[in-house]
C-alpha cells in the first residue's frame, strides 16, 4: 500500500519513505492492521515558525515527520531556550504518548515547511477497538522500548566516555543496523551532534573518542557508514 501522505505533497519536494504504519510502535502488525493504522492517521501541514507542540500542553499526539525539519527546544526557569535536538524527515515526535498522560517536556517548532503524520490518544483509542489486536502488539512494542531505554540508562552511567559512545552504538546497531559478515552496520549517517546528544557528552570530546575508537578496531567507517565488529558485548 502506498502512503497516503505522497497525495499531499507537489512535485519535487523530498518526503521520507517511511510511513506511519513503520513505527516501532506498530511493529509486527498484519497487513490488514497495518492498513487500518495508515488510513486512520492525520496529516497536517505546518510553516516554518509554527509548533507542532509547545511546552507546557498536553501531550496527545504521536507523530511522524515526512517533511521537514523541527527544532526540540526548551524554556528554562530565567526564560532562556535551550536547543535540545533537531529532527528531520522520518523522525518521530511524542513517542511516550500513547501510553502516559502528561504534558509535552519540550517544545517542537517548525525550521522550514513541515508535514507531520500524527494519531491522537483520541483516534488511537478508536482504532484499538475496531482492531484490539493493534492494542495487545502495541503493549509488547512498548515493553521492548522499556528495555531497550533500560539498557540506554545504562549505558549512560558508564563513567568512561568511549565505553559510554561505544554502548550507545552497539545499542543503535541493535535498533536499527543490519548484519553482515563483519559485524552490525549502521547505514544511515549519525553525526557527532546526534552521539553528543546520545551520550550526554560535548561534540569535541565525542571526535576524540570516535578517534579511539577507530584505532582500538571497536568501530569500522566506511564514509558515512558505521560498523560495529562482533565482541562479546554482542553476546
Amino acid at each position: 500500500m502506498g502512503c497516503l501522505c505522497d497525495e499531499l505533497i507537489g512535485k519535487g519536494i523530498e518526503i521520507s519513505p517511511t510511513c506511519i504504519g513503520q513505527m516501532w510502535v506498530f511493529a509486527n502488525l498484519q497487513p490488514p492492521e497495518v492498513s487500518a493504522v495508515v488510513k486512520s492517521a492525520l496529516r497536517k501541514g505546518l510553516n516554518r515558525g509554527q509548533y507542532v507542540f509547545m511546552q507546557g500542553d498536553p501531550g496527545t499526539e504521536i507523530s511522524l515527520i515526512k517533511v521537514g525539519r523541527v527544532k526540540l527546544s526548551k524554556l528554562t526557569k530565567d526564560g532562556s531556550e535551550i536547543t535540545l535536538d533537531i529532527r528531520k524527515a522520518g523522525d518521530f515526535l511524542g513517542e511516550n504518548m500513547l501510553s502516559e498522560e502528561i504534558d509535552y517536556p519540550v517544545s517542537a517548532s517548525c525550521m522550514e515547511e513541515v508535514l507531520v503524520c500524527s494519531f491522537t490518544r483520541e483516534n488511537f483509542e478508536r482504532l484499538v477497538l475496531e482492531h484490539p489486536n493493534i492494542g495487545l502488539q502495541v503493549i509488547k512494542n512498548l515493553s521492548t522500548r522499556i528495555n531497550w531505554l533500560t539498557h540506554r540508562i545504562g549505558s549512560l552511567s558508564l563513567t568512561n566516555l568511549e565505553d559510554r559512545l561505544y554502548r550507545v552504538l552497539i545499542n543503535v546497531a541493535r535498533e536499527h543496523g543490519l548484519k553482515g559478515k563483519e559485524g552490525f552496520a549502521i547505514e544511515f549517517p549519525l553525526t557527532h551532534e546526534d552521539l553528543s546528544f546520545l551520550t550526554g557528552a560535548h561534540r569535541v570530546s565525542i571526535t576524540r573518542a570516535m578517534k579511539s575508537l577507530k584505532e582500538a578496531g571497536k568501530i569500522i567507517q566506511h564514509g558515512r557508514k558505521l560498523i560495529l565488529p562482533f565482541e562479546a558485548e554482542w553476546m
